[in-house]
């Protein structure tokens, strides 16, 4: 598939001690739900905080939109929610409102007031740190889908949501995107695989640091076949599968495509598997961890 890139990373490198995020390049599609994947530590919000301009004591490159626009322009175009302390403690809905008018030249507030609605945020005049976590994330969303942006940058939006504000999280990711006709983008974290599932249209799975798939999600489900057997062939094909996992019923694994013909001749059942599945497999297969 022929896209442009909302999002070029080369040879981007961050050190702590013991660990180092390394990407020598990675581009991120325009028009589409991006979702960054990978257990505690991979380096996910890592790499979140660096592309939404939090953290700067990074080695290489970040083009956005092509390295069209100043600084100031793509600050305006790009909008993030994260954990933590993203509004001051003390602020009202009210103060985040009026904030946000200062600072972002595209906020418009009676969108603003509408989307608190919509998401039950009615805690008009609590400060924000007497705010639940998912009440804070509500009240962050609202305030980043106010603005007029080209891209949202989200880390783990979905974490401290309900089941139904995480449909509806995915439900307003899906219609920034028709919105833009094909000119807005959002790149996101997520631990809840599965919840955000419908709304991912291309997937990046980290691993200690690193990029270690990447792909449209319909491209990456036909790369990988999931595979069940029988209990008693297990063993000839627990090194051939990723994921690789047996029960009292049978086995099951990831087999790439391009590896199936060396399971000919055994009874086996294959079927297309999730963004979850393979998502589990691949981190699977590059921590060494068995389940």
């Amino acid at each position: 598939m022929d896209t442009q890139t909302v999002i070029r990373i080369e040879n981007l490198i961050k050190k702590y001690k013991g660990f180092k995020l390394e990407i020598p390049s990675l581009d991120i599609p325009e028009g589409f739900a991006t979702a960054l994947i990978g257990e505690n530590g991979a380096g996910k919000s890592t790499l979140i905080n660096i592309l939404a301009g939090i953290r700067l004591d990074y080695k290489g490159d970040i083009t956005y939109f092509d390295g069209e626009g100043e600084d100031k322009e793509i600050r305006e175009n790009i909008g993030y929610t994260g954990p933590g302390n993203y509004f001051m403690p003390y602020w009202t809905i009210g103060a985040v409102a009026k904030a946000s008018e200062l600072l972002f030249d595209r906020f418009h507030r009676e969108r603003f007031e509408m989307l608190c609605q919509e998401l039950g945020v009615n805690k008009a005049g609590k400060s924000i740190s007497k705010l639940s976590d998912g009440m804070k994330m509500k009240t962050m969303l609202a305030a980043v889908f106010a603005r007029d942006t080209r891209m949202l940058i989200l880390d783990e939006p979905a974490s401290p949501l309900d089941p139904l504000m995480r449909d509806k999280l995915c439900a307003m990711i899906r219609e920034y995107l028709e919105e833009g006709n094909g000119e807005r983008s959002v790149f996101f974290s997520t631990h809840n695989i599965a919840d955000m599932e419908n709304v991912t249209d291309y997937a990046v799975i980290l691993e200690h640091g690193k990029v270690v798939e990447q792909g449209f999600v319909e491209d990456l489900k036909e790369k990988y076949i999931l595979v069940k057997g029988e209990l008693e062939e297990a063993d000839k094909v627990k090194d051939i599968l990723w994921g690789f996992q047996k029960n009292s019923y049978g086995y099951e694994g990831l087999c790439m495509a391009e590896d199936l013909d060396k399971l000919a001749g055994m009874d086996i059942a294959t079927e297309t598997p999730s963004l979850s599945q393979i998502s589990v497999a691949v981190m699977k297969q590059y921590t060494g961890l068995q389940v």
